[in-house]
């Protein structure tokens, strides 16, 4: 498929009450209001593309860049172009999912959310813990430097309370992410959660809430799920 192909396509399933949930949350114009699971029918054509998920992400449609990242090859991607993703990424749907779940699979993805964490610009920054969070749930403990996550975590008691309103969000799933997929990090995830308590984070309006990381970690130390990792951080 061509991207003026899938352009067509992703017009096709537009829906109009999507469109408007959708921006309510952030999206903008220019996008259709696609479902995901229509998105996943697109996917199941092109399958991994390269090339085309570059051409789809700079379309500034944002369904387009949704399934590029669903696209996207982790092993041929580069720094430079997920840098470039990431300045574009303007809403959190995509630099909070689209962007990091591609960066976290790549080999690069954990100097990525460093250097991304650094920015000023929120939604850069958010795009870091993201990668961060993402990166804990698809590389096993022994690719992970512990130590570093530790002190993540002593960043995030520290400045969660301080930092822009998506990216205390983005923390407040790192702390979630660290607790369920680092079992050697469980109880200092904890720790760290009783230690700032509740977060606070503008929604827009929608129903959207902040989870409670103390009470995700543990639903997941009922399930048996503290350490299990995922084949993939795409969903």
């Amino acid at each position: 498929m061509t991207t003026s192909e899938i352009l067509q396509e992703l017009e096709m399933y537009g829906d109009v009450q999507t469109k408007k949930t959708l921006m309510r949350h952030g999206a903008k114009e220019p996008f259709f209001g696609v479902k995901v699971a229509d998105l996943k029918k697109i996917l199941k054509k092109t399958k991994k593309n390269h090339e085309l998920s570059l051409e789809l992400f700079n379309t500034g449609n944002s369904d387009a860049m949704y399934l590029a990242g669903l696209m996207a090859d982790e092993n041929k991607i580069t720094e430079s172009q997920l840098n470039n993703w990431v300045e574009k990424a303007y809403w959190y749907y995509l630099c909070e999912f689209a962007v990091p779940w591609v960066a976290a699979e790549t080999k690069f993805g954990f100097e990525l959310g460093l250097k991304w964490i650094q920015s000023d610009k929120e939604n850069i920054a958010s795009a870091g813990w993201a990668t961060f969070a993402n990166v804990a749930g698809v590389k096993q403990d022994t690719d992970l430097d512990i130590n570093a996550y530790s002190q993540l975590l002593d960043k995030v008691a520290n400045e969660i309370h301080t930092s822009k309103n998506r990216v205390r969000h983005t923390m407040n799933g790192f702390i979630i992410a660290t607790g369920i997929f680092i079992q050697e990090l469980t109880d200092k995830a904890k720790i760290v959660s009783a230690k700032i308590g509740s977060v606070t984070v503008d929604m827009n309006g929608t129903a959207c809430k902040v989870p409670s990381a103390t009470e995700y970690i543990a639903k997941a130390y009922e399930k048996g799920q503290i350490g299990k990792k995922r084949k993939t951080a795409r969903c």
